[in-house]
């Protein structure tokens, strides 16, 4: 923006929040905190600072309703269209022409069709649906589209479980991950967005691609290094010992899926050879936490607590792995490096299969812990 000589058109559309190295492990991560923070200050803009959590969880929290263009600076930004907005993520050099002249281009996706019917069986997660999809269609195999979730399964599932579903979308190259609205977004959102017009699908609509899935078939998976699409059954891969769990994520940080882990560690211990991270993914989802209990469990199972915010997950602090160790994380990245080391590994899954694999010590099938 300097460069160009230009400042923010529109400060009061704009929000800026410290999550990625919160609070500060190093002297060049402060440095940029405190350059946030003047720019903030001089330009009139919100700022969301150290603890509050991670943007993607604050914005579904505080900002995001239906009908919004949303533009982030972080490739997750499209978690935001489960509730029915056009949430997409630009590099640095977009979001600063945005910033500077309000506006941006697009080109119109081609969309891509999922229809989820019947229902998940017990143990089984919106985590391991989408897991199961990007495995299914590859990490590129809805490059530029816009993925549209429906079906009777995608209905019955709150909010939460939505927001897990399209946070994942640009992990098989969507440009948006989009679910039409209905009374659950209305209830979710009725606290602060009186009334909306619903977004949903023309009936005449065109679909580049189309898949049906019946949820019921769905089985706990993991997502084994260093794709996230190489997704295997928990069968083929249970057993597999592993250093780290790490619960949270802005895919898996929120209090539904705290609740998950804590009804699986409620009264148990985590293994003698593991350490396990639990990361809420913003204040508001850690006050409930406390509020329910679950941090005590937490605590007394042997978990370490992080503060609000992306931790491990980005590899700058808080659980970076050593040469060699395998994570078992709730996160929705397992890049060779994602954890801040190379020679690491990083399986995906979801809150239960975390949980169980806590307690053994090893890859477990949450349908497997009494």
């Amino acid at each position: 923006l300097e460069s160009m000589g230009k400042k923010p058109l529109y400060p009061n559309k704009l929000l800026l929040v410290l999550d990625h190295a919160t609070p500060s492990p190093r002297e060049s991560v402060s440095n940029m905190h405190k350059l946030i923070r003047e720019f903030a200050r001089k330009n009139g803009i919100e700022l969301k600072d150290v603890g509050c959590g991670i943007c993607h969880q604050i914005l579904l929290e505080e900002f995001v309703k239906p009908w919004q263009l949303i533009l982030g600076a972080d490739s997750h930004t499209c978690t935001h269209g489960a509730l029915g907005a056009f949430a997409t993520g630009m590099g640095s050099t977009d979001i600063s022409v945005a910033m500077a002249y309000g506006k941006t281009w697009l080109k119109v996706p081609e969309a891509f069709k999922f229809t989820i019917t019947g229902s998940l069986k017990k143990h089984v997660y919106a985590k391991d649906l989408i897991l199961s999809i990007i495995g299914e269609i590859s990490a590129e195999g809805a490059t530029y589209m816009s993925m549209e979730f429906m079906g009777d399964c995608i209905q019955r599932m709150e909010m939460e479980e939505r927001f897990t579903i399209t946070n994942m979308a640009i992990e098989a190259g969507g440009k948006v991950g989009l679910i039409p609205t209905d009374e659950k977004t209305r209830k979710y959102l009725s606290t602060r967005v009186s009334n909306f017009e619903d977004l949903y699908p023309d009936k005449d609509a065109e679909y580049k691609d189309e898949l049906e899935i019946d949820a019921s078939q769905i089985e706990p998976v993991v997502a084994l290094p260093h794709r996230v699409d190489n997704v295997k059954n928990i069968r083929e891969v249970e057993g597999t010992p592993i250093d780290q769990v790490f619960i949270g994520t802005c895919t898996n940080g929120r209090i539904s899926d705290l609740r998950i882990a804590a009804s699986i560690l409620k009264g148990k211990k985590i293994h003698k050879d593991i350490r396990l991270l639990i990361q809420p993914a913003s204040a508001k989802v850690y006050m409930e936490a406390l509020r329910d209990g679950l941090i005590e469990i937490f605590l007394k199972a042997g978990a370490t607590i992080n503060p609000p915010g992306c931790g491990p997950c980005i590899g700058r602090h808080l659980g970076i792995l050593a040469d060699g160790e395998r994570c078992l994380s709730t996160q929705n990245r397992n890049f060779k490096g994602r954890m801040g080391n190379d020679k690491a590994f990083i399986y995906l899954c979801s809150p239960a299969v975390a949980a169980a694999s806590a307690i053994k010590g090893k890859i477990t099938d949450p349908r497997n812990i009494s």
